[in-house]
């Protein structure tokens, strides 16, 4: 989990460095805000493309293969990031960078089925998204004090190393099975695969999986999965990208202000993640209930991330509309844990192209909302029917999920082993 928790982490430290060091670089190139704003968005067009792509390599040779390349593939972008002449580069090494990261979570929610028992697994998703947050949180301070006493491609070149040594160690050390590793005992086995069923070709599924080509769900538990997904990333978009401007026009902070404020709503989505987790794998120890556990803490909480955003819009005080919003986001991120666990559970043998399909759908409404926002508020000229907006599509994911049955229900499972049981 450690592997891939830190591979989440430099992948959203390259990524966004870039929005931090905009400014520089175009000044520094002499490009246009309009070449500007094509060199930011080629990379969520290439990542979200080759989700599926990439989720089927990774499922064809395997996590340690395809997240070396991958890590291998974006530390060379943000080589060429530091080192471009001109536009020309920096936008292919954007689509390079995209493509390279498209696959590190089909990859890794792959993995996470493959080494985690059920009782366990959401936590570790939940890991995963927070390993994106401290990234992301990184890239945003570390970035910007660098940038006062080096140049931006010095940023980039240094940025370009860890993910190198990353692979080296992640090639040598992992292993796609804990099957493959001699140091894992019959009885850790046994607790991993406790409430799984051994599959045909001698892996492992859920109890309750039936055969095929994504598992158990209807399609239409598909559909609203990714549905609750372009919720979520539209929302996160929001923060992530127009929340400063829309605090500098609505409650008339300053830009360092904002700045700080940003990040405090970015912490509530790193605690979420990581509560999430230990919140939804508590549900399913105690009821043994896949859609409680899944579906309902996704459903409840993207509605009241609906609530607390509609809140926010309702109160004129700074402080308290902060507040609320990173309240929000807080339980915005619950439902990120949950999704990823739902992707394991529904893809059968297909987890990498499942995920891939799922985040590419989210990623194409992340790369959309902020031109979507823009125009908005170029129609309309108010900035606080975003939050309206907003609130509406929280709500909106909160129903998806609740249209989404993994397995429906077994029955609970029983106690794990004890813990001086496992070598």
């Amino acid at each position: 989990m450690s592997w891939l928790a830190i591979a989440a982490g430099l992948a959203y430290l390259c990524r966004n460095a870039i929005g931090v060091a905009e400014s520089s670089v175009r000044e520094d190139l002499g490009l246009t805000l309009q070449q500007s704003g094509w060199f930011l968005g080629a990379f969520f067009w290439s990542y979200a493309l080759f989700q599926v792509p990439c989720g089927w390599f990774a499922q064809r040779r395997g996590t340690r293969v395809a997240l070396t390349l991958f890590a291998i593939g974006w530390s060379i972008a943000a080589f060429a990031l530091g080192i471009a002449p001109g536009f020309g580069l920096l936008i292919a090494a954007q689509l390079v960078m995209g493509i390279s990261q498209a696959g590190i979570f089909p990859a890794a929610c792959n993995s996470i089925g493959h080494w985690f028992p059920m009782s366990r697994r959401t936590l570790a998703c939940g890991i995963l998204c927070a390993g994106m947050q401290v990234g992301a949180i990184t890239a945003s301070g570390l970035t910007g004090v660098l940038l006062q006493s080096i140049d931006w491609r010095w940023v980039f070149i240094l940025f370009s190393l860890p993910g190198i040594a990353w692979a080296t160690g992640f090639a040598i050390s992992f292993r796609d099975r804990p099957e493959e590793m001699e140091k894992v005992s019959a009885e850790e086995l046994q607790l991993i695969h406790a409430h799984k069923t051994q599959r045909s070709d001698g892996t492992h599924a859920p109890v309750g999986e039936r055969q095929g080509a994504l598992g158990p769900p209807r399609i239409s538990a598909i559909v609203f999965l990714c549905g609750q997904q372009i919720c979520r990333a539209s929302g996160y978009m929001f923060f992530a990208s127009w929340f400063p401007t829309f605090l500098q026009a609505t409650r008339g902070v300053s830009i360092e202000t904002s700045g700080f404020l940003q990040s405090l709503v970015l912490c509530g989505t790193l605690t979420g993640s990581l509560s999430g987790g230990i919140i939804t794998d508590w549900i399913w120890r105690r009821t043994g209930s896949q859609r409680l556990s899944r579906s309902g803490m996704g459903s409840i909480a993207l509605c009241m991330c609906g609530i607390l955003v509609l809140s926010a819009w309702a109160v004129s005080d700074v402080s308290l509309a902060i507040a609320l919003l990173s309240l929000g986001s807080f339980f915005a991120a619950l439902a990120g844990p949950p999704t990823f666990a739902s992707t394991i559970d529904l893809g059968g043998t297909k987890v990498p192209q499942l995920m891939g399909l799922v985040n590419m759908c989210g990623n194409l409404a992340a790369a959309a909302c902020p031109v979507l926002v823009g125009m908005l508020f170029e129609w309309t000229a108010n900035w606080n029917l975003v939050l309206l907006l907003f609130a509406g599509i929280y709500l909106v994911g909160g129903v998806c999920w609740a249209l989404v049955a993994p397995h429906g229900r077994s029955s609970p499972p029983p106690p794990e082993p004890a813990p001086e049981t496992i070598a």
